[in-house]
C-alpha cells in the first residue's frame, strides 16, 4: 500500500489506502469521519456522502482516495462552529429533516452553495442539491432550510420552533440538531472494540437447487474469523412476520427461491476483507426454472415457489348486495384493467444491525427495524435462545416506508457474534439492500364501476392478483387492504370484490406506505373519472356527490360514526380546483382513504412506561419505531401536554428494559397508540404532580400505561357490528399541469383528526406526495428472470429536487375520539390518492386515459429527469 497524505478538516493526515479503496471508506474507516454516510457507494448517486475536496462539493464514494492527495478535504466536522448552529437552527426551525441520514451532506452542499451565492433564490437551491437524495421530506423544507440558512448568514432571523411543546404546536424534532450535524449515530457508525464485519453471501438464482456450499477458501482468507451456513444455526431456521416460511439460510438441497435468499455469512477483521471471503464461498447449483408470473404461478401444474404454503398465498372476498344486478340496471358503468408496479423503497440506509456479547452472558442486539420485539422474538428463536437473553434496542433508522419490517441481517450478525463471541456489524450494500427487502406489490385489477344518471354510485366489481413473490412477509394483508380499499372513499351500496396474493420467484413484496390502498385507489379513481364525462360533471362534483360522511358505509361494511373530514377536505381545493380549471389549465382530482391502526380482527396495543430519573429527567420508553416521521417529537408532545413539564424533560427510548411488544410500526397507528398510551402513562405522572411532588421526589417511580384494542372484526366475520378498522385518514389532492404538460402545482388537503405538532405533519404529507408523484411518474424496480434490471437510483426513479411541483397542504381537523388529543395516522394517506390525480389532470391535458403506472411516456413524466434507462 501506498502512503496518501491530505489536510482533513484543517490538519495533516496520512494513510495507507487499499489499491481502489474510496475516499469514503478512508474517511470512515480510517480517519473516524461519521458525518459522511454510504448510502449508495460506488454510485455517488445520494449525495449522503458528500464533502469539500479542493474547495469543491464532491461525492466521496464514487472518488478514489488517492485523488484526495494534497488536497484540503472538509467535512461537515471541519465546517466553522458559528456555520453549523446556523445549520442546526435553520433544519430544525424549518423542520428541514425527518430521517436525517441525507441533511449532513445536504448541510456541506449549503455551506458552499451560500459562499458562492449569499443569496440563493429556490430555484438556485433545488439546482444545487440535485445531486442530493431525500426519500423523507419531498425537498419543500430542505429548501426552505437552506433559504433560512442563508439568510441568518446575512443577518436574517431564523424561523424558531416553541419550546415548550404543548400539542399543537411546532416543537423541534427530538435530536435535531444531532442529525443535521450527522452526531448522531445510525447503526453503520455505531463501533465497539473488538468489532468484526460481517458480510453475506446471496444466491446467484431467482430459482435453483443448492447442491453443495463450500467455505472453505473464505475460511483460509487470512483476517477471516468465521464463515456461518445454515448447519450453524442452532435454533429455527426459518422466520416470518405472519408466517414462518422465510430461512435465515438456505441450507445444502434445498432451493433457493429469489435473488435475494442468504446462503452464507462471512465475519473478518475489515469490511473488505469480509467481502473478499464473502466472494470465495462456492455454491454448486442445480438451475431450475423459475415462476415469473402471477398466471403461471397459479396453475394447477406450476412448481411450488415456497414448501410451506400454495402460490396462492392468500385469497380476501367482500361481497355486499348484489353487484352484477346492479350493474346491469345502472345508467353508466366504466370498466378496465388498471396495472400498477413494483416499487423499491429506497430508503437512504441500508440495512444494518449490530450484536454484542453481554458480560451477563446475553446478547445486546441494536436494530434500526419497524418492530425491535419482534426483531428480538425471532432472533432469538433463530438461536435457540429465550427472548430475555436477548436486549434489543432501536437504533432509530435512515428511512423504512414498511421495507424495515422483515427480518433482514439481524439474525445474521447476532449468529455471528454468538460464533466468534465478539461484536459483529452486518450491512447490506445498496445492490444487496435492494435485492432482499420486500417491494411494493404490483398488482393487476380488473373493475366494473356503475353510478344511476346522476353519477351516485350503484356498484364495484373488482377483481385483484398481486405477486408478493418467494415469502409470505405481509403480502396477504396488502391484498386484504387492498380490497377493503376497493371502492376508495366513495359510498358504494353493491360490493363484490375478489384479490389474490400470488407468490413467485421475484423478489419479495411486503408493507410499503399505502399498503395496497393506493394500488386500489389507482383504480377506483380512474373510474371516477369515466364516470363522471359520462354523467357530464367535472370530477369534484363527482367525488362530492359520492363522498363518506359519518353514517356512510365503507367497503368492507363498516358504518363510519366518527371523525370523516372527508367532504371538508373536499371543499378545502374546490376554489383553487375551479379556478385552475377556468383559467385553461389540465387539472386532475383524487380523494383518498386510509385505515389508521391495523384491525381487520387483530389485536393492537400500545404501550408506555414514564420513569423519573435522578438528574430530573423523565424517560420516555415506547414500543414503537422512530423511522423519520417524527413519533418520538410527537410522544414527548403528549406527555408535556398531559404532565405540564417542560419537553426538556423527556428523553424517549425503544428498547427491551420494559416489555413493550406492540408489533410492527406499520398502519399508520404509532401515533394513535403509542399516544395514547404515553397520555394515560403521563396523566398518572400527572396525579402525583398536582399533589405537590416534585421529579426529585418522585425519583425511581414508573408510570405505566398498557391500551388495548381488540374490537375490530376480520374480513367475512359473521358479526352484528362490523369494525374493520380503529380510525381513518381522508384526503382530497389536485394535480394542475402547466401549458406543456408538466405537473406545476399540486394541493393536497388532509383530515388529520388533530395536529399534534402542524409542521411535522405537514412534512409527512409532504414527503408522501414526494413518493407518489415518483409512484405514478417515473418509479419503477422492472425485474426481467426475477432480477432487477438496474440498481442505480437514478434509474430507479426517486424525484429529485428539480423535479418537484409547488405543493400548497391543509390540514384539517376532524377530531378522532380514539386518538391521543383527537390525533390519527398521516403516515401513509398522503400518496394514496396521487397517482389518480395525476392520471386525471394528464387526460385532461390530452384525453388519454391512462391505467398503468408509472406513467413515464406522458407529458409530466418526461419532463422528470429520472426515471429514464440506458439499455
Amino acid at each position: 500500500m501506498t502512503s496518501l497524505c491530505f489536510q482533513l478538516n484543517g490538519r495533516d493526515v496520512e494513510v495507507e489506502p487499499r489499491d481502489g479503496e474510496s475516499l469514503l471508506d478512508v474517511l470512515r474507516n480510517r480517519c473516524g469521519i461519521l458525518s459522511t454516510k454510504d448510502g449508495c457507494q460506488p454510485q455517488g448517486q445520494c449525495g449522503c456522502c458528500l464533502a469539500l475536496v479542493g474547495g469543491r462539493p464532491l461525492v466521496t464514494c464514487a472518488v478514489p482516495a488517492t485523488k484526495a492527495a494534497g488536497k484540503d478535504v472538509v467535512t461537515l466536522e471541519g465546517i466553522a462552529d458559528e456555520d453549523k448552529e446556523l445549520l442546526a437552527r435553520a433544519f430544525v426551525g424549518t423542520a428541514g429533516l425527518q430521517c436525517g441520514f441525507c441533511i449532513p451532506g445536504i448541510a456541506v452542499r449549503a455551506t458552499h452553495l451560500v459562499e458562492q451565492k449569499p443569496e440563493p433564490s429556490r430555484g438556485d437551491i433545488a439546482k444545487a442539491i440535485d445531486v442530493h437524495l431525500c426519500r423523507c421530506t419531498g425537498y419543500t423544507k430542505i429548501v426552505d432550510a437552506i433559504e433560512a440558512y442563508a439568510g441568518g448568514k446575512r443577518g436574517e432571523p431564523i424561523p424558531e420552533p416553541c419550546t415548550d411543546g404543548r400539542v399543537g404546536q411546532n416543537l423541534g424534532r427530538y435530536e435535531g440538531a444531532e442529525l443535521t450535524l450527522g452526531c448522531r449515530p445510525y447503526v453503520a457508525d455505531l463501533t465497539r472494540p473488538g468489532l468484526l464485519h460481517g458480510v453475506l453471501v446471496l444466491s446467484e438464482h431467482p430459482r435453483a437447487r443448492v447442491r453443495k456450499i463450500d467455505v472453505s477458501k473464505a475460511l483460509a482468507l487470512p483476517g477471516v474469523v468465521t464463515v456461518a451456513t445454515a448447519a450453524d444455526v442452532p435454533g429455527e431456521r426459518w422466520y416470518g412476520l405472519i408466517q414462518s416460511d422465510w430461512p435465515g439460510f438456505v441450507a445444502e438441497g434445498e432451493e433457493v427461491r429469489c435473488v435475494g435468499d442468504f446462503l452464507a455469512a462471512v465475519a473478518a477483521e475489515d469490511e473488505a476483507t469480509a467481502r473478499a471471503a464473502a466472494a470465495l464461498v462456492e455454491v454448486d447449483y442445480e438451475v431450475l426454472e423459475p415462476v415469473l408470473t402471477c398466471a403461471d404461478a397459479l396453475q394447477g401444474d406450476a412448481p411450488q415457489v415456497n414448501p410451506t404454503h400454495a402460490n396462492q398465498l392468500s385469497t380476501t372476498v367482500l361481497a355486499r348486495g348484489d353487484a352484477d344486478a346492479a350493474l346491469a340496471a345502472s345508467a353508466h358503468v366504466a370498466e378496465g384493467t388498471w396495472t400498477t408496479q413494483r416499487i423499491e423503497h429506497l430508503f437512504l440506509e441500508p440495512e444494518s444491525a449490530l450484536a454484542e456479547p453481554r458480560p451477563d452472558g446475553r446478547l445486546h442486539l441494536y436494530t434500526q427495524g419497524q418492530g425491535v420485539f419482534d426483531d428480538r422474538r425471532q432472533v432469538a428463536s433463530f438461536l435457540g435462545l429465550d427472548e430475555d437473553d436477548i436486549f434489543v434496542e432501536l437504533v432509530p433508522n435512515g428511512g423504512a416506508f414498511g421495507g424495515k419490517e422483515d427480518m433482514s441481517v439481524q439474525p445474521h450478525a447476532a449468529l455471528l457474534a454468538k460464533m466468534t463471541g465478539r461484536p459483529v456489524r452486518v450491512t447490506l450494500d445498496r445492490e444487496q439492500s435492494i435485492r432482499v427487502h420486500p417491494k411494493r406489490h404490483p398488482i393487476e385489477m380488473q373493475y366494473k364501476v356503475g353510478c344511476d344518471a346522476d353519477g351516485k354510485l350503484t356498484a364495484v366489481w373488482a377483481r385483484m392478483v398481486g405477486d408478493t413473490g418467494a415469502y409470505a412477509s405481509v403480502g396477504a394483508k396488502v391484498l386484504e387492504r387492498a380490497a377493503g380499499h376497493s371502492c376508495g372513499p366513495y359510498q358504494v351500496p353493491n360490493v363484490d370484490v375478489q384479490a389474490i396474493a400470488a407468490s413467485t420467484n421475484n423478489p419479495p413484496c411486503g408493507a410499503m406506505r399505502g399498503f395496497g390502498a393506493n394500488q386500489a385507489h389507482f383504480a377506483m379513481d380512474g373510474c371516477m373519472d369515466l364516470l363522471a364525462a359520462k354523467v357530464g360533471i367535472d370530477g369534484w362534483q363527482m367525488r362530492w356527490r359520492n363522498a363518506v360522511e359519518v353514517g356512510s358505509t365503507f367497503a368492507t361494511g363498516q358504518v363510519f360514526e366518527k371523525s370523516v373530514g372527508l367532504k371538508e377536505t373536499l371543499l378545502a381545493v374546490k376554489d383553487a380546483y375551479d379556478a385552475a380549471r377556468t383559467s385553461g389549465r389540465a387539472v386532475g382530482i383524487g380523494c383518498g382513504i386510509k385505515n389508521s391502526g391495523i384491525g381487520n380482527g387483530a389485536v393492537e396495543w400500545g404501550k408506555a412506561r414514564l420513569v423519573v430519573e435522578d438528574d430530573g429527567t423523565v424517560s420516555l420508553y415506547n414500543g414503537y419505531t422512530e423511522m423519520g416521521q417524527g413519533l418520538l417529537t410527537v410522544l414527548v408532545q403528549c406527555a408535556v401536554e398531559a404532565t405540564g413539564l417542560d419537553a426538556a424533560c423527556f428523553r424517549p427510548k425503544v428498547d427491551s428494559t420494559y416489555a413493550l411488544g406492540c408489533g410492527q410500526t406499520t398502519g399508520s397507528r404509532a401515533t394513535l397508540f403509542g399516544g395514547r398510551a404515553v397520555k394515560s402513562a403521563a396523566e398518572k405522572l400527572r396525579v402525583e404532580l398536582d399533589a405537590g411532588r416534585t421529579l426529585a421526589q418522585l425519583a425511581g417511580r414508573e408510570f405505566a400505561a398498557d391500551v388495548v384494542v381488540d374490537d375490530t372484526t376480520a374480513p367475512g366475520q359473521n358479526v352484528k357490528k362490523i369494525k374493520t378498522h380503529t380510525s381513518f385518514g381522508f384526503a382530497t389532492q389536485v394535480c394542475i399541469l402547466d401549458a406543456e404538460g408538466r405537473v406545476e402545482r399540486f394541493l393536497a388537503a388532509h383530515d388529520v383528526g388533530r395536529a399534534i405538532n402542524p409542521s411535522l405533519c405537514e412534512g409527512q404529507i409532504e414527503g408522501s406526495i414526494h413518493m407518489g408523484l415518483g409512484y405514478a411518474l417515473t418509479e419503477d424496480l422492472e425485474c426481467e428472470g426475477g432480477w432487477p434490471t438496474t440498481y442505480k437510483l437514478r434509474e430507479i426513479g426517486v424525484l429529485r429536487a428539480r423535479d418537484m411541483p409547488e405543493i400548497d397542504v391543509t390540514l384539517v381537523e376532524d377530531h378522532e375520539p380514539e386518538g391521543p388529543y383527537g390525533a390519527k395516522g398521516v403516515g401513509e394517506i398522503g400518496l394514496v390518492p396521487t397517482a389518480a390525480a395525476v392520471a386525471g389532470a394528464l387526460a385532461a391535458f390530452d384525453g388519454e386515459q391512462r391505467k398503468s403506472l408509472p406513467m413515464r411516456s406522458s407529458p409530466a413524466g418526461q419532463a422528470m429527469s429520472v426515471g429514464r434507462r440506458k439499455r
